[in-house]
């Protein structure tokens, strides 16, 4: 759409009447909201953060009001009952850090006689508890229509403080003894939804509220948040002058919660800085990536090649709390893995396969992950393979990647299981290289069989294959990759392509051996 009018990005803006003043580009959303309204009363949704779950509250919010003049052009329009209007409860976690019950206590009390006064409403009761059920049921008394209750980082509190399992709990409990208010008062609620980042199980928070439906993982909502790819070719079209749009598809795209083509998202925080900033950086890796995550993937040992295609159960991408954080759970809810394929192996019984979304989350946070693994100075390090691989001087790679094992620390080998077995050096192996946001494929795949590693950088293709000296004999790693024709696949390219065999040993806890051979 060459000579697109250019508008406002709307960083940062999460109130809907602001979005539809026509000064900011907006991405419509308002067929899977009526969608929601239309098929049931009791929802809930996860997203990572910054993805725009705000901004589809406070859309629904101003729906349920019935403010019609907002919503002209918009999908909605023509199909909504403008006539009736409902009283809207909101509740918001966002803002703020609450680091013990009281703090909680004190603002869920703001927030219900800030909403009473809002609806005129005047509560009587003095409980938490107490004061939320009046709340709900004078709403619907007062304004004769039945209320709409809209939870905004429901379980943020309590994300706040997952490292502090004693207080994570402490709010956790304080937070369940509102939400089971919601079971009893079904006659008095028009629509619910809770969104937040993770999921806790329903025996922990969600006592009793049976019949909220969990969407997360539904194909029919897999966009609800985010953009898309006709989005950003559509609303977006102004801004992409300049810009690589497969470079923006690789470093931003690839969200997704169902097996389909046409599901994947851009999250907004990225694509709206990008377009701002012009020049691609991990704007959202950066805004706030816990460090907890990465020391909790350090102290379980997880062997970094395998989050590039990690397969799990969907009961265990729901299976999290306090007491119990699947690392599934955690690396998928805050969109550090994402659904690449759905299968049903057997009724009833659905396999998920996992990976990273784009360029950027794999590259950051392999970054993040290389200082757990024991490598020094990362950031140099990463500077110094680019280099490397930028001059094609493999000999110089064999002489960087030898430095890089020599450089990590003896107490790292000794108190960290993982250094015992394989795993380790081709974590480390792995994870330099993806840290670099190359093309990096762990088990690629060909009709002869899987290669360790493979890497397209520049124009060549690189194919590795690891083995370590104490389990075969040396020279096998270089001999497996010939035998077995992997670089077949590749030799249609055009590119040049090197067969690495890369060899460790445990007892040296450094590479032995490093042949190449070059393919014409």
């Amino acid at each position: 759409m060459t000579g697109a009018a250019k508008k406002k990005l709307p960083i940062g803006i999460q109130t809907f009447a602001d979005m539809a003043s026509g000064e900011y580009y907006y991405v419509d959303k308002t067929a899977h909201i009526y969608q929601l309204v239309e098929q049931g009363r009791y929802f809930f949704l996860s997203r990572p953060r910054r993805f725009g779950k705000s901004l589809l509250i406070d859309t629904i919010k101003t729906l349920f009001e019935g403010r019609e003049e907002l919503f002209r052009g918009l999908y909605v329009h023509d199909k909504w009952d403008w006539k009736q209007t409902h009283p809207v409860i909101r509740l918001s976690f966002a803002d703020g850090v609450m680091q013990n019950r009281s703090q909680l206590d004190t603002h869920i009390l703001e927030l219900l006689e800030e909403t009473a006064e809002r609806l005129g409403i005047s509560l009587d009761n003095t409980s938490i508890h107490g004061r939320f059920r009046e709340l709900i049921y004078k709403a619907h008394e007062h304004h004769c229509a039945r209320a709409v209750v809209l939870i905004d980082e429901y379980d943020k509190p309590i994300l706040d403080n997952i490292t502090a399992p004693n207080r994570a709990r402490e709010l956790r409990e304080g937070l369940k003894n509102l939400y089971s208010v919601l079971k009893d008062a079904d006659p008095h609620l028009r629509f619910c939804l809770l969104t937040g980042v993770s999921k806790f199980s329903k025996v922990s928070l969600f006592s009793g509220l049976n019949n909220l439906r969990d969407i997360t993982l539904s194909t029919d909502y897999s966009t609800i948040c985010g953009y898309t790819d006709t989005d950003v070719d559509s609303v977006f079209a102004a801004e992409l002058s300049g810009l690589d749009r497969e470079q923006i598809r690789r470093w931003y795209n690839g969200y997704s919660w169902a097996d389909q083509q046409n599901a994947a998202v851009y999250n907004p925080f990225d694509l709206l800085l990008l377009f701002q900033e012009r020049r691609f950086a991990p704007y959202w890796f950066e805004s706030a990536t816990p460090t907890f995550l990465v020391d909790l993937l350090a102290e379980r040992g997880i062997f970094t090649p395998r989050l590039e295609q990690m397969q799990t159960e969907a009961e265990l991408l729901s299976r999290f709390d306090v007491e119990q954080i699947a690392t599934e759970a955690l690396l998928f809810q805050t969109g550090y893995l994402t659904v690449h394929h759905v299968e049903e192996p057997m009724t009833g019984y659905w396999l998920y396969t996992l990976g990273y979304p784009n360029v950027e989350v794999e590259s950051s946070l392999n970054q993040a992950l290389l200082p757990a693994l024991g490598v020094n100075e990362a950031p140099r390090q990463r500077l110094a393979l680019f280099r490397v691989l930028q001059s094609a001087d493999l000999e110089a790679l064999a002489d960087h990647l030898k430095g890089l094992y020599a450089s990590l620390p003896h107490d790292w080998y000794r108190n960290n299981p993982i250094a015992r077995y394989e795993g380790h050096y081709a974590s480390v192996f792995y994870s330099h290289f993806a840290a670099l946001g190359l093309d990096v494929t762990v088990e690629d795949s060909s009709n002869a069989g899987k290669v360790d590693m493979s890497v397209d950088f520049n124009g060549t293709i690189y194919l590795f294959e690891f083995k370590v000296v104490e389990q075969v004999p040396t020279g096998k790693a270089l001999q497996q990759l010939k035998d077995k024709g992997y670089a077949a696949k590749y030799l249609g390219e055009g590119k040049p392509i090197y067969l690495i065999g890369v060899e460790f040993s445990r007892e040296q806890r450094q590479i032995v051996g490093f042949e190449v051979e070059q393919m014409n």
